[in-house]
């Protein structure tokens, strides 16, 4: 099939690419990206007024499948990554069985292959059952097709064993993707530590429940010259060691979620689980040091921690109720509202958080509209108002704290490997 997209504004980071250009592809391929293109094509998209974007990269989501089949599905999950702008995404392993060994990986890629319509990139589990035990057989994961390895939902606490897990990241070629929680200082909690979780009458979560572990596994990164991301960044000290490690050159990287620098633990009007997330939502000091960061690239990636539930499970108090909402279908949205169009981030800035950098960390192929590179892109008009309504949502979960919200910015299409997999 061939696509001809007319009248839009191309912003491409890895190319430098920023203005009015067409783009051509044939047989899933960009064959040409240039002005007033001509050539006939079986389908015609008129992009006027709209951002054309490589395609947006989530390297942190829950796709509940296999065993949690009723919050989402690897389907349900990549058709919410779709509507979102997302062509390839990353399930974390926290499933059941747990994505814990090469025969995992392959059957995730498989059930992918058949049901899901964007990439679906898998990360395998740093030890057995995620149980902090044992390591995982780290290698065979990787050559089975795992582009990462992460404890995501918690951290591994054996300091050695995560040193151990480390090394072999390294000697596999891939990174360690690092959920920072220090499981003995959490004591229950359930939001951010502070004045509202008093008023609240709620069991709080201090920063340094993801301090500690942050300028641990920083430490060990440099002892071991292991890749690190570190996943959902939520404080403002999280950011003041990325920072340092960066400029000791070490492969250090981080990732802030729509909902940390959009929200602030003030925001949270009563006893909502659809405001429970981990880490929690953070002091208004915290999200403002967020943006900062993103703006100053401190900060490398947007992702969303999708992390869908069923009503039953959040109809409970915050106390009872399981972290994490959603965030596929809103990202790009909240991305706009909260940090271009108040001067954050620049749009180019934004597709490097969401598209380029996302794909450099992976070491993929991905997140360029280079001329010959396979075509997975991004439509967006980045001027469109609207609410945003949960019962829209294509994910299964529809677990947010942004029903109702008025937004900027909405996704149009998204084209996968040459493929329309949503329009609008």
């Amino acid at each position: 099939m061939s696509i001809l997209i007319k009248n839009g504004y191309v912003l491409d980071p890895s190319t430098g690419v920023e203005g009015k250009r067409d783009i051509f592809i044939k047989e899933g391929i960009i064959t040409k990206v240039a002005s007033d293109i001509s050539e006939d094509a079986e389908r015609v998209i008129d992009a006027e007024g709209m951002y054309i974007m490589p395609g947006f990269i989530d390297l942190h989501v829950h796709l509940r499948e296999p065993g949690y089949e009723y919050k989402e599905t690897i389907a349900t999950g990549a058709m919410a990554a779709a509507r979102g702008g997302f062509t390839t995404i990353c399930p974390m392993p926290n499933t059941n069985p747990t994505i814990d060994n090469k025969h995992m990986v392959e059957y995730l890629l498989l059930k992918a292959k058949r049901e899901a319509c964007v990439n679906i990139l898998p990360i395998g589990a740093v030890t057995k059952g995620q149980q902090g035990h044992e390591l995982t057989d780290i290698e065979s994961m990787a050559k089975a097709g795992a582009v990462a390895l992460s404890e995501d939902g918690k951290s591994v606490m054996n300091t050695a064993l995560y040193l151990d897990s480390m090394k072999q990241a390294k000697a596999a070629g891939i990174p360690i993707f690092a959920h920072c929680e220090d499981k003995d200082l959490v004591r229950g909690g359930v939001m951010n530590e502070g004045a509202k979780s008093d008023e609240l009458n709620l069991p709080g979560i201090s920063n340094a429940v993801e301090d500690v572990i942050a300028a641990r596994d920083i430490i060990m990164a440099k002892e071991t010259g292991a890749q690190l991301h570190l996943c959902h960044c939520s404080t403002k000290d999280s950011i003041t060691f990325i920072k340092l490690a960066k400029e000791e050159g070490l492969p250090v990287t981080g990732e802030v979620c729509p909902h940390h620098f959009t929200l602030s633990d003030e925001d949270i009007p009563r006893d909502d689980s659809n405001y429970k997330m981990n880490p929690p939502l953070r002091s208004k000091e915290d999200v403002q040091a967020l943006k900062e960061a993103l703006r100053d690239n401190i900060m490398d990636v947007i992702a969303t921690d999708h992390a869908p539930h069923s009503e039953a499970e959040k109809e409970k108090s915050m106390a009872e109720s399981p972290f994490g909402i959603v965030g596929l279908e809103t990202a790009f949205a909240l991305t706009m509202s909260e940090l271009v169009n108040t001067g954050y981030l620049t749009p180019m800035q934004m597709v490097e958080k969401l598209s380029t950098n996302p794909a450099k960390i992976l070491g993929i192929d991905k997140g360029s509209l280079e001329v010959g590179k396979v075509a997975d892109i991004t439509i967006a008009d980045p001027k469109e108002e609207y609410t945003i309504d949960v019962n829209e949502f294509a994910s299964k979960g529809k677990n947010s704290p942004f029903h109702g919200r008025k937004v900027v910015g909405k996704v149009k299409t998204t084209i996968v490997a040459g493929e329309i997999v949503y329009k609008e």
